[in-house]
């Protein structure tokens, strides 16, 4: 800080000591803070709207922070009494030692309620024992707050739902305000916790309740009475009310779209033109903008041109199904155009997936609904507002000019990341009632970033809600599978049973009475086992971390996305070792690679680029693919993440169209590319170019793309992310020139570093600078050396000792046998092809006969040598108390050398 003291951006009064960035209305923002009010904001972001009911805040300060947010409230409709008793239940748990507001806090609160206590004398019920039976049964945590001592209380999952179901419920009786008695209908409506327990077991249902909750309280204006017949039979029967939905309470909370829903009331207000169409990629919340019009115009917060309007969302399936004869589809929305004509003043049409009205019902000779709504729309006597994404707005809408004139585009953007984490903070009050989890904010801080990083071909909010969703069932499942003990009991109560029965069915009575005091015995066990178990489930609250959502994005997507732990950390400082298990020699390959992988997963890698673009040279046989399928293995956790394309069938101009997919109207339009099909599917990929100088001078050019961008355009327009991938070309360009050398005397061989720089103007003269200069490295393969062959012969037996002990033979490999292969394997000019092909020969056809005579069988151990004299493979029985080289279970001698 300056030596000029700076004062707090909010308080305007203490000296500021934090500089942080906020977001504030979508846009983020640099603030000055003082401890205290840097303390306050730390503590709201985490802090749902219900759990301030406990914090004494002023609305306006979490509005400041809260952004617009279209919902309709339950603290809004809260009566005074209600928040008294919640606060009392909030000093009820505190007292209990918890630091959660649970259901059975609610209810011992509610029993000091006049009105419950009258509800629950209907029942023949006393508050005092429905309270005793609370504080009997409620579990105790290890709070210990002294008086005067200020404790903040959060609130369950289970609290949370039995608040909306209040609510519901208070709608429901047509009341205006939510009561203790809308409370303790939640309670009981809600299937978990204590509370609704407790009520259950004294015989209070949902209806039960209800009906006495009307007798002391008495019905409420808006329900009880015989609906007057509707004024719009044949639209009612079409169209689902947003407006009246959004009044229920059940819609979800619309946050940050205030911009574009002033647009829409704008677009609304207009004398013609007055029609606005959404038009935005899927899932970037173009619905949910129009469900938060209906919550505006639901609370009375619209403009006065629109107060006290419907919102109706028309059904075009509905309105197309049954349709048989001629003219019936036309007559059906005809009736529903005059309804909408007799009360235009009132109502304005919603039709999600607007292009679905072009074409949709039309006969022969017939009209469809696009063309039955043009003249109601060009009148101005239809409010409509249309919902569809910009590739079906082009395709369907903008080739009809006359019904394109007619309405007015909104665009809606993708919200951007800060955005995002901000639309999942408002709706996990929802998503904790429905799946009865507490997500952390770290979680929703995760889901928007790794979804944003990592899914592809999605749009934010939507995969970003998607990963909590998910995250929140499956933390869900896992907190209430019953535990293997009890599932233990249970089977062994079925099996008891079965026992009895065929004991009784062989007259044996005093077995089956033996049987029968087993069964209950086990069935006590059983009952306890239960109890404790489901006590421990009410007790606590499973959470929903950033670990259960990057398990999500790595199941979708198959990379280990998860933070780096120390062990993983470990792993990647430690890849070039990881490789070489696999990958004999080749340093100057693996250390490239290693690099190219630690630099991306640091986070450091440059834009959208691919992680690495490499080119390997060398003789045949000495690991290019082997290193591309272990460096699949050992950074995407599957060998099979390979996308191997053979470019020597790609030497023709017209082949192209097989790596990007055909256009349109040729052959082949629907399949996808070779390509960018395979990368769609799966974005984590080592991308393998086998011989990649045979292909036509064309594809090098749709490469160039590939490799410099990181991304490609399929034949279907789409755009093909390569920013996750390792690309690996493999060139057979101055093998020539690698096999003089390797048969070249000892004193005229060039060095590794000669002989790259003559492969190196080799490759100039084959392939354009363009394309070498997009290639991070190119990498020329050692030919393998006699110890080096030999580290590849104990590789490959150890391959063959697995394959045998499927079949339950147990193999040990004798140093003669290794050496003889390593020697007679050693053709520098075939690499290790020619080692593979021995020991097929002479251990593995040597081995499947044996096995087929029976000479060998499964069980057996065996020693495996090579017998000089007789110039063949032995393979000899040897008992467990033999030398441990025998044993299958002992390791192939040694590696020795590089």
């Amino acid at each position: 800080m300056s030596s000029t003291t700076k004062l707090c951006d909010l308080c305007r009064a203490r000296p500021a000591t934090v500089r942080v960035d906020v977001v504030e209305d979508g846009r983020r923002r640099t603030l000055d803070l003082c401890e205290l009010d840097y303390t306050r904001l730390r503590r709201e972001q985490s802090r749902s709207p219900w759990e301030s009911l406990f914090d004494g805040l002023l609305p306006g300060e979490r509005g400041r922070w809260g952004g617009d947010r279209e919902e309709d409230d339950v603290q809004a409709y809260l009566s005074q009494h209600a928040r008294d008793l919640l606060q009392a239940a909030a000093k009820v748990a505190v007292g209990f030692g918890n630091r959660e507001l649970d259901t059975e806090h609610v209810l011992h609160s509610l029993t000091a309620s006049e009105v419950v206590q009258e509800i629950l004398r209907k029942f023949k019920l006393s508050a005092e024992d429905v309270r005793g039976h609370v504080e009997h049964n409620a579990p105790r945590g290890k709070l210990r707050a002294e008086k005067g001592d200020t404790v903040r209380i959060g609130i369950t999952p289970r609290v949370k739902a039995v608040l909306e179901r209040a609510f519901l419920a208070s709608r429901e009786l047509g009341h205006s305000y939510v009561g203790p008695e809308h409370l303790l209908i939640g309670l009981v409506d809600e299937p978990d916790g204590l509370g609704g327990d407790i009520l259950r077991r004294y015989g209070l249902t949902s209806d039960g309740v209800r009906q006495k909750a009307v007798a002391v309280v008495g019905q409420g204006t808006e329900e009880g009475r015989v609906e007057r017949r509707s004024a719009t039979p044949t639209l009612d029967k079409h169209t689902r009310d947003l407006t009246a939905l959004a009044r229920q309470g059940k819609l979800d909370p619309v946050i940050g779209r205030a911009k574009e829903i002033e647009t829409v009331i704008e677009v609304l207000a207009r004398r013609k033109k007055n029609n606005p169409v959404l038009i935005g990629e899927p899932g970037v919340g173009k619905t949910a903008i129009v469900e938060g019009l209906a919550q505006r115009i639901a609370r009375d917060e619209a403009p006065e041109v629109l107060r006290g309007k419907r919102l109706v969302e028309l059904n075009v399936n509905s309105l197309v199904a049954g349709t048989k004869y001629r003219g019936e589809f036309e007559e059906r929305i005809k009736d529903v155009l005059d309804e909408i004509l007799a009360r235009q003043d009132e109502l304005i049409l919603f039709i999600d997936e607007l292009h679905t009205i072009v074409g949709a019902g039309q006969a022969e000779g017939g009209l469809d609904i696009a063309n039955t709504l043009k003249p109601a729309l060009a009148r101005g006597e239809l409010h409509l507002i249309g919902a569809t994404t910009l590739g079906e707005y082009q395709k369907h809408v903008e080739k009809d000019a006359a019904l394109e004139r007619r309405f007015q585009p909104v665009f809606i953007p993708e919200p951007t990341v800060d955005q995002t984490i901000h639309i999942l903070r408002g709706l996990r009050d929802r998503f904790e009632a429905h799946h009865k989890v507490r997500i952390s904010d770290e979680a929703t801080v995760a889901a928007a970033e790794l979804s944003d990083r990592y899914i592809t071909g999605r749009y934010l909010p939507d995969k970003a809600i998607d990963l909590v969703d998910q995250a929140g069932a499956r933390v869900r499942i896992a907190s209430t599978s019953r535990p293997a003990e009890v599932q233990e009991l249970e089977a062994e109560i079925r099996a008891l049973k079965r026992e009895q029965d065929y004991a009784t069915s062989r007259k044996q009575f005093e077995r089956a009475q033996e049987i029968e005091a087993t069964i209950k015995a086990k069935e006590v066990a059983l009952d306890e086992a239960t109890q404790t178990w489901k006590k421990g489930v009410a007790s606590g609250t499973p959470e929903v971390r950033v670990e259960h959502v990057a398990e999500i994005v790595s199941s979708l997507t198959g990379i280990p996305v998860a933070e780096l732990t120390a062990e993983e950390r470990e792993k990647l400082l430690r890849l070039e070792e990881v490789l070489h298990e696999r990958v004999v020699g080749q340093d100057e390959a693996v250390g490239a690679v290693s690099a190219a992988v630690r630099l991306s997963r640091a986070g450091l890698k440059e834009g959208h680029r691919p992680i690495a673009t490499f080119m390997f040279l060398g003789p045949t046989g000495v690991g290019k693919t082997e290193l591309a399928k272990t460096l699949a293995w050992a950074v995407f956790g599957d060998e099979e993440a390979v996308v191997r394309i053979d470019m020597s069938e790609y030497t023709e101009r017209h082949t192209v169209s097989r790596l990007v997919g055909a256009p349109p109207g040729y052959v082949g339009y629907e399949e996808g590319g070779q390509l960018t099909e395979r990368v769609r599917r799966r974005p984590y990929s080592v991308i393998l170019l086998d011989e990649v100088e045979k292909a036509h001078p064309e594809v090098h050019n749709i490469l160039l793309q590939v490799f410099d961008d990181g991304r490609l355009t399929d034949g279907k327009g789409r755009v093909v992310d390569f920013a996750n991938t390792i690309l690996i070309a493999t060139s057979n360009v101055g093998s020539d020139l690698i096999q003089h050398n390797l048969t070249a005397l000892a004193g005229e061989r060039l060095d590794y570093k000669q002989l790259k720089e003559q492969l190196t103007t080799v490759l100039r003269h084959h392939f354009r600078p363009e394309f070498l200069n997009r290639i991070d490295e190119v990498i020329v393969f050692h030919a393998l050396t006699q110890d080096q062959i030999r580290d590849i012969v104990l590789l490959q037996l150890e391959r063959v000792r697995r394959v045998a002990k499927g079949q339950g033979v147990s193999l040990g490999f004798d140093s003669s046998l290794v050496d003889h292969l390593a020697e007679v394997g050693y053709r520098p000019e075939f690499g290790a092809r020619e080692l593979r092909r021995r020991i097929r020969s002479e251990v593995e056809n040597a081995l499947a006969s044996a096995l087929l005579e029976g000479t060998i069988s499964g069980g057996d151990s065996i020693r495996v040598a090579y017998d000089p004299a007789q110039g063949r493979t032995q393979f000899d029985r040897v008992s467990s108390g033999s030398s441990s080289g025998a044993s299958g279970e002992e390791p192939v001698p040694e590696r020795t050398g590089a």
